[in-house]
């Protein structure tokens, strides 16, 4: 039986000290440390090559690191295997795949095949988890290349959301959205985290969504140059001057 996800039973705050990753005798990433906590949006900000997706996959254990990253519960003990969801920028994949929505879903349900077919029980699952990412559920019959931009990253975000996760990440999920699903898909993930307590990481170019939907942010160029509230960084002369805007005290200059 799946634990309740309140404030008592909150995962996983994460701890990231000394986290390093090597590339063909390069540094992607060198001494990156950084404290996510429950309930925190937390933005990765950065130029291109800065090391933020690179951060992620390292989270989520995809490439080697040097250094530790700790999942702790609400009371400081250990989770040595926490659920953590993933939204990708986008997903590659064979546009003419038959796989549907429902195929998908279930894949993330069941070890059972999906040429099986579809049971009842997992449908209506899958039907529950699209509602709760604002996905309508008529496209669980849709095949998955026939989905638009935003119809694919609500599926993305309904799939990262089976079975609810202690962390979640999310790589610049609005680049394939309009401001209306931009706005939409923020607000909704705000919400999740309000009601399950989970800590998110987002990855973002976008300062003024940053700004408005984040509670914390920190710059990355390789390593952490500033990390804290999201309204110290933003304001910070670091940030302004990687992305290019005008710094207090220098006009005129």
């Amino acid at each position: 039986m799946e634990e309740k996800h309140d404030l008592g039973s909150c995962k996983c705050s994460t701890k990231i000290r000394g986290l390093t990753v090597r590339k063909h005798n390069g540094v992607i990433l060198h001494d990156v440390n950084l404290d996510v906590e429950h309930g925190e949006i937390m933005a990765l900000i950065g130029r291109n090559g800065a090391g933020k997706t690179t951060l992620l996959k390292a989270l989520l254990g995809r490439i080697a690191y040097e250094g530790s990253v700790l999942f702790t519960d609400h009371r400081g003990n250990r989770v040595q295997r926490p659920r953590i969801g993933y939204v990708p920028q986008s997903l590659i994949f064979d546009h003419s795949t038959p796989m549907t929505v429902a195929d998908l879903m279930e894949a993330n349900l069941s070890r059972r095949p999906v040429w099986f077919g579809h049971r009842k029980e997992e449908l209506a699952q899958a039907e529950a988890v699209l509602a709760k990412a604002g996905a309508r559920p008529g496209l669980l019959k849709k095949r998955i290349g026939t989905l638009s931009g935003g119809e694919l990253q609500r599926v993305l975000l309904a799939f990262a959301l089976q079975p609810m996760p202690d962390l979640l990440l999310l790589d610049e999920p609005v680049s394939a959205l309009d401001r209306r699903g931009t706005a939409f898909f923020y607000e909704l993930v705000c919400s999740l985290r309000s009601e399950y307590h989970m800590p998110v990481i987002l990855v973002s170019h976008d300062l003024a969504h940053v700004q408005k939907y984040a509670t914390s942010a920190a710059l990355l160029d390789k390593t952490v140059i500033i990390s804290g509230r999201v309204d110290k960084v933003m304001a910070s002369d670091q940030v302004r001057e990687v992305f290019g805007l005008p710094i207090v005290g220098r006009a005129g200059r």
